[in-house]
């Protein structure tokens, strides 16, 4: 019988996995095509489309949530899973039953809010298509039923002996909680602690995707100490997903994707390579400025490394180089280029704090610039026993041809730039842009262009993208219940009240991102304490601008920090390298990344140096 009921919710799981997948990877090229449809028509036949930016709309928020949906089937959530590892394989299954039996909880409590909220939005019709905004609102209980539908295979396939005493707990931990209830509100803004650092935390510890770790934390708060309705939660999670300006993530990991598969970014790494690889250390110094030139074009970190990794690793092993050295540089290098445009990070810190994307899109080269000369001090050190023995330098006439070659590559980052800085193109529409170029040049100029690679691409963009927007909507919520509990007030006096002014508030920020950076990631980490904390440093009186660069960088070294760090995995994963044997090699460039953020923080003019009067 067990074995009947495990076919049949295999048979489900891929019904389920196509329809999402067909869904989701089209929606994806739907807002590429739309997108520069309003481009060409405003910019090239100057006849704007006004209905562009409301049919994209809509379809984003049917993009977010069947994107989720994909990364909860294909288990690409973001999450912490490094302390769960070291349990044994049958603990592992019963934390899974666990981490699944809470995602069916948090679904459960949502699903009739989601669906009231989207009847409720009937009465709103949209100004230009004079559509019924429930049409676009739909997504949410869509979404969240067709998770919780494969939460629910999951916990079939586990069976009732591991999800049922998961459930007893959480019933239990609930009856607590409201049992308790009269003595944490006896405890005023400190209750905090209990839902959003020990109950937020213990779910992200034991592996729940951070997006659903503060989806508990946030229910379980406004559940047990405010009579406020969960479709609050449904409708600032729409609010933190339907900001046009993340219309651009999905779209800028779908051109990191394609500038691979084109061959875009290996004629910059040959070219590169051919004009420092024959000197000491300097495939070092060609990783440096591979990951600093294609983090200028993809905007996402696995893909900048996936991109630059396979085409480098293999000959800088060759030349004697470890492999600890070479996977603790691929990580260190991911972090100095988070703040190099257009990454996802700029914008959306952007989108949460109000701070111009062409401003942040200018600023963020030079720190970047200061963090990459550091690790390349270091990199030329530990490179002094390189084996060059087998080493010969590029002719002049190979390098040109070489670097002719790769010119159309080069050429995509300064075309990103412009185009956003001259009004050409929004930072949402540019990636459009960027992905016309890459199809151009990949057909015309490389003719490497595989259509076979395009849908499981797309599939891949929308799975990351929904990851990520997921984590953006229920950290909205998260970040809405913070302010309306006076946290944010608190925080701001707190922080503004230190002695040593400026100086202090930046080493502070810099020490909370770097710890944020690791526990939550970049994105998540902005949504919720943005908004928070970029009023303070006004404050304080330092620029917006320098501010997020510092935060920025510190969250990225925080990312790939190890033990907690999620990108330093993706790089072991990435450099199949074992994440143990990496953790000694890593720290030296850590304290590099460290000493680089110091200088940008002490001089703003790295930040600001070159925005406009």
């Amino acid at each position: 019988m067990s074995r009947m009921t495990a076919s049949r919710d295999t048979k489900l799981g891929r019904i389920i996995r196509s329809c999402a997948e067909s869904v989701a990877s089209t929606l994806v090229l739907v807002e590429i095509l739309v997108l520069l449809v309003g481009v060409i028509a405003r910019f090239g036949f100057h006849h704007p489309l006004v209905w562009v930016d409301e049919l994209a709309s809509i379809f984003f928020l049917w993009l977010a949530m069947m994107g989720a949906t994909v990364a909860l089937l294909r288990r690409e959530h973001m999450g912490l899973t490094a302390l769960v590892l070291r349990f044994s394989p049958t603990k592992q299954l019963a934390i899974q039953a666990w981490v699944q039996t809470v995602i069916a909880l948090i679904l459960c409590l949502l699903l009739p809010w989601a669906c009231e909220y989207a009847l409720d939005e009937w009465a709103i019709e949209t100004p230009a298509l004079g559509l019924h905004n429930t049409i676009r609102a739909a997504a949410m209980p869509v979404g969240i039923g067709l998770m919780l539908l494969i939460v629910a295979v999951r916990l079939l396939e586990l069976g009732w002996r591991r999800w049922l005493p998961a459930l007893a707990g959480l019933v239990t931990a609930t009856l607590l909680l409201h049992a308790g209830a009269p003595m944490l509100r006896a405890m005023g803004s400190w209750n905090l602690v209990v839902f959003f650092i020990l109950l937020m935390g213990t779910g992200v510890a034991l592996s729940v995707p951070i997006a659903f770790a503060f989806g508990l934390a946030t229910t379980a708060y406004l559940q047990t100490m405010t009579a406020t309705p969960l479709s609050l939660v449904v409708s600032r999670m729409d609010e933190g997903m339907s900001t046009l300006i993340l219309l651009s993530v999905p779209l800028f990991v779908f051109l990191g994707l394609l500038i691979e598969m084109t061959g875009m970014a290996g004629a910059m790494i040959r070219c590169l390579a051919s004009l420092v690889g024959h000197v000491r250390g300097g495939l070092c110094y060609v990783l440096l400025g591979a990951m600093y030139l294609v983090s200028g074009i993809s905007g996402a970190k696995a893909a900048d490394m996936a991109a630059v990794a396979p085409a480098l690793l293999p000959e800088m092993k060759r030349r004697g180089i470890r492999e600890g050295e070479l996977v603790s540089l691929l990580a260190a290098s991911s972090a100095m280029s988070e703040t190099i445009p257009p990454s996802l990070v700029l914008i959306t810190i952007g989108s949460v704090t109000g701070i111009s994307i062409a401003a942040l899109f200018t600023g963020g080269l030079m720190p970047a610039l200061v963090l990459a000369i550091a690790l390349a001090i270091l990199a030329r050190w530990r490179a002094r026993n390189e084996d060059m023995s087998s080493v010969v330098r590029v002719p002049v006439l190979e390098v040109v041809r070489l670097f002719m070659l790769a010119a159309p590559a080069l050429a995509l980052p300064f075309l990103i730039r412009t185009a956003v800085v001259e009004g050409v193109a929004t930072a949402t529409e540019v990636s459009t842009i960027g992905i016309a170029y890459c199809v151009i040049v990949g057909i015309l100029v490389y003719r490497q262009f595989e259509w076979r690679r395009l849908y499981p691409m797309l599939i891949e963009t929308a799975s990351l993208s929904g990851a990520i927007l997921l984590i953006i909507g229920t950290a909205t919520g998260m970040g809405w219940v913070l302010t309306q509990s006076g946290f944010s007030r608190h925080l701001a006096e707190a922080i503004t009240t230190l002695p040593g002014g400026a100086a202090t508030f930046m080493v502070g920020s810099i020490a909370a991102f770097v710890v944020l950076g690791s526990v939550l990631e970049g994105i998540p980490a902005i949504v919720v304490f943005g908004p928070l904390m970029f009023p303070s440093a006004r404050l304080a009186g330092i620029n917006e601008v320098h501010y997020a660069m510092v935060v920025i960088l510190a969250m990225g070294i925080g990312l790939f920090a190890p033990p907690v760090g999620v990108g330093y995995y993706a790089a072991c994963v990435i450099g199949r390298a074992d994440p143990t044997a990496v953790m000694r090699d890593i720290w030296p460039y850590l304290g590099a990344l460290l000493i680089g953020l110091l200088i940008v923080a002490a001089v703003p003019w790295f930040s600001t140096g070159f925005l406009p009067g």
